[in-house]
């Protein structure tokens, strides 16, 4: 009988966190990444942003060297998309043909962008942004235009006009809800940045409610608002969400649940399969409510419980939720998650901002602009359960002067009994 085989089906930040906490741990088995794409697996937030912006090539993006690979025995098969996920067989069929057996299965698929139901979508021009292939190609239409349109105001459609503008580009954002990331940020922070965008030049329009896209020879020329409001455009770039890539997982037989359900060790609900990332449903300590986290932090924190798992090694994720969004000359950096807050204080300077999102007097969340190190600490504070109201107000929302009185190995302690609890 030959060593053990385990399978990891996608090739990004959990992926590559998955195979590098399994082998970490002792595991000595056979470690096989199948990915559909064809570069190795590559930092992901430069291509909203500096990768638009920049004249150079692409040698900072992979995660990994090659010579990683080859060192860790970890192969991965480029090009690989898989069609059955068969657990009572224990293999994985492509579109090739092939059958890959596996003896443990972590999922790391991700999420793909959410697309536009509407007239005119499909035309030429119109656009999305998820994968290095996606910025290659938006990247040259970037420079290539004149006129772009976003639809959706949320992150990505941020940055993108954010990068547009910067190259000299007229843009114009459509935003369908009443106000800019209405789900992630506070109505101090959505203003600031919004106050950002007409400085430089960006048109935003919000309760933005696109109809119908029009095209010329196949090629989107204009974008119609229900209220018949028309916006030219030789460009369309849309972001308007995503939706998790967990229909291998569902047709498995796996619970699912806008995601693949999963707990604090990234095990499914079927004993030999883990997943992490994107497409991972999780129900933990920052998210009893369960949801899906899209962000680097939560791929690589949930990757490495989940490779620590297949090993054997019991490290439950327990880690506090943390993005970041860069936007010309400004750095949002959120701490916790703002869902379920009764109040919010901000404190503003002419270069950004911090805002404080409180439940029951407890800071269950920090956003900040051009605050690095009030988000540094907010990082170490909140999961030490240290940031009351009432502190704060002590010391006039000076996170430094609570890191002082909160020394780090008190504040280890803190966090400890906190994941513990």
């Amino acid at each position: 009988m030959g060593p053990e085989e385990f399978v990891i089906l996608g090739g990004s930040y959990a992926a590559i966190e998955i195979a590098q906490a399994a082998r970490a741990n002792g595991y000595d088995g056979v470690i096989r990444i199948l990915t559909e794409e064809t570069d190795y697996p590559y930092h992901r937030p430069p291509l909203s942003k500096a990768f638009l912006l920049s004249e150079s090539g692409e040698s900072g993006l992979p995660l990994k060297g090659e010579k990683y690979y080859v060192e860790q025995k970890i192969d991965i098969m480029f090009g690989k998309t898989a069609t059955v996920l068969d657990t009572r067989e224990g293999c994985v069929r492509l579109t090739d043909g092939q059958s890959i057996r596996f003896d443990k299965l972590a999922l790391a698929t991700g999420a793909r962008a959410r697309r536009l139901q509407l007239a005119g979508a499909d035309l030429d021009g119109v656009v999305y942004l998820r994968s290095l292939p996606d910025a290659r190609a938006l990247k040259l239409a970037l420079r290539e235009s004149t006129e772009i349109v976003v639809i959706g105001g949320g992150f990505i459609g941020l940055e993108v006009a954010s990068a547009a503008v910067q190259l000299g580009k007229s843009v114009t954002v459509l935003e369908s809800q009443s106000d800019l990331l209405m789900r992630v940020v506070s109505k101090p922070v959505a203003d600031f940045l919004r106050e950002q965008h007409r400085r430089n030049g960006v048109s935003i329009r919000t309760g933005a409610k696109v109809s119908v896209i029009r095209g010329e020879k196949g090629r989107a020329r204009q974008v119609l608002l229900e209220d018949g409001t028309a916006f030219g455009a030789d460009l369309v770039v849309v972001g308007i969400g995503s939706l998790p890539n967990c229909e291998l997982a569902e047709a498995a037989g796996l619970a699912c649940q806008d995601g693949i359900v999963v707990d604090g060790f990234g095990q499914t609900s079927h004993p030999r399969v883990w997943a992490a990332g994107d497409c991972a449903y999780y129900a933990g300590p920052y998210t009893p409510w369960g949801m899906r986290l899209e962000s680097v932090q939560n791929a690589m924190d949930q990757g490495r419980s989940a490779g620590a798992a297949v090993a054997g090694a019991t490290k439950p994720y327990a880690a506090i939720p943390w993005f970041w969004s860069d936007q010309y000359k400004f750095k949002l950096q959120i701490t916790g998650l703002s869902k379920g807050h009764t109040a919010f204080v901000e404190r503003c300077e002419a270069d950004g901002m911090s805002v404080y999102y409180f439940r029951d007097e407890i800071c269950i969340a920090v956003d900040c602009i051009n605050r690095p190190r009030d988000h540094m600490a907010s990082r170490r504070l909140i999961p030490a359960g240290v940031l009351t109201r009432m502190r704060l107000e002590e010391v006039d929302y000076d996170l430094s002067a609570l890191m002082r009185v909160h020394e780090p190995s008190h504040t280890n302690r803190q966090r400890g009994a906190a994941a513990v609890g």
